[in-house]
């Protein structure tokens, strides 16, 4: 069990982690190198030997190896990103890299919680065992990575090309999206992720016939695009229930005394919003660019549409889109990444769910697919199946979905020890 000073350290290694700008602003705007020398420096005091490695000068990754007693178990991968997505500090109550800690116990500033109180508490699990002298059963892999928040080329991508051989042996892994207090009808939920849904970025475009803003002209790109993003924004896509979906539907009916119902969630009561989102593919537009004058017809048009594709759902999504965009609007992939699942039944799902009940005995952890994505699906090239599970306690008044990348994002640092002693439980004996 995490000791005294391990849970001084977790609180202590969030605030510095947060004091270190390391913002994403994409396309390769972003700088982790402090934050990758800080983690280096205390795996390396805990007897580790990280190795810090670049795709581009100070997007920063660190991975080191710890042995474990068991020379025949598949090793693990626990990871966590360093960087973090922008805060406008006039929005914010704080300074948004303060990582100050206010009188209610309240850690606040940009990654509290995605994803810097992981990395923290992945550091002062490391040291406790060293001055233990604990090593856990399975070999772990510890990889604090670059660039998550944009499209992990300069981080995980870059290791699981570049560097594979770090990770041998590992067959899973855990990070961040899971394992955190969700309330839901009196009741304490753990959701742990055993799935993700695809990313599907799509760049769409239309041309015309460029013209005089008074002329007839049927053949407007502008209208085409317009059309297109109408009709892909309007559609209903079917229902596409994944077997992680499915378990984690059949779980929560169950604690919420209903039947499943796919088509009423109401029943599943706030819990409901752990599976609206990956019941079947999704498309939403989010971009639009065309013209430069308003008397002036333009002859190209672009949008964007953020995609996201359940397992299995890929040729669907695909064909639905030949269909909406029709023969007048072109759409192609500007980032895709596959959708993941991992299997509820393991015995490593077994542990995480096993380590917080340890903690919690009324709490309830249940399998759940993200919406989103992470950089599980960088890994899984390596035939890793990745789990979200970065445990942390939070209040009913909490959301750990409005806060991460939200304004005020901060988290108890109760909270925060809580997840470091169940994360430090799964790892010893997982």
């Amino acid at each position: 069990m995490a000791d005294a000073r391990a849970l001084e350290e977790v609180v202590e290694f969030t605030r510095d982690l947060v004091r270190f700008d390391t913002t994403n602003r994409g396309g390769g705007d972003g700088n982790e190198r402090e934050a990758a020398e800080y983690a280096a420096e205390k795996l390396a005091e805990a007897g580790l030997e990280p190795v810090i490695l670049e795709k581009a000068p100070n997007r920063s990754n660190v991975v080191a190896r710890l042995e474990g007693t068991d020379p025949e178990a598949p090793a693990l991968l626990v990871h966590g990103h360093l960087d973090v997505v922008p805060a406008a500090a006039a929005d914010w109550s704080v300074d948004p890299f303060s990582g100050e800690v206010d009188a209610d116990g309240m850690l606040w500033g940009r990654g509290t919680i995605d994803m810097k109180g992981m990395d923290a508490m992945m550091l002062a699990a490391v040291r406790e065992w060293a001055r233990e002298g604990v090593r856990p059963r399975r070999s772990i892999v510890f990889a604090f990575t670059a660039d998550e928040e944009a499209e992990a080329e300069y981080g995980s991508g870059y290791l699981a090309e570049a560097h594979a051989g770090l990770f041998e042996g590992c067959t899973e892994g855990i990070s961040e999206s899971g394992g955190f207090t969700f309330h839901s009808g009196g009741m304490r939920l753990y959701p742990i992720a055993a799935g993700e849904r695809g990313t599907a970025w799509l760049e769409l475009t239309a041309r015309g016939r460029a013209g005089h803003g008074s002329k007839a002209n049927p053949d407007n790109a502008v209208s085409k695009l317009a059309g297109a993003i109408a009709r892909i924004g309007a559609h209903e896509w079917p229902l596409r229930v994944t077997p992680v979906v499915e378990a984690a539907v059949a779980e929560l009916a169950a604690l919420h005394g209903v039947e499943p119902d796919y088509a009423d969630l109401r029943g599943l009561q706030e819990a409901a919003q752990l599976v609206e989102s990956t019941l079947r593919n999704s498309a939403n537009p989010t971009v639009l660019e065309a013209g430069y004058k308003v008397n002036v017809i333009p002859e190209h048009a672009r949008a964007e549409v953020d995609g996201r594709v359940v397992p299995g759902g890929e040729a669907e999504f695909e064909a639905t889109m030949d269909e909406l965009c029709g023969p007048d609007v072109a759409w192609r992939y500007a980032h895709r990444e596959r959708p993941l699942t991992a299997p509820v039944d393991s015995p490593t799902f077994a542990a995480m769910r096993a380590a917080i009940q340890r903690f919690d005995p009324e709490g309830h952890p249940v399998p759940f697919c993200m919406s989103g994505g992470t950089d599980a699906k960088q890994f899984s090239r390596l035939g890793i199946a990745g789990y979200g599970f970065s445990p942390l306690a939070l209040p009913p008044e909490f959301g750990y979905g409005k806060l991460a990348h939200g304004v005020d994002e901060r988290v108890p640092v109760e909270g925060l020890r809580f997840g470091l002693r169940v994360l430090e439980d799964f790892l010893r004996n997982a």
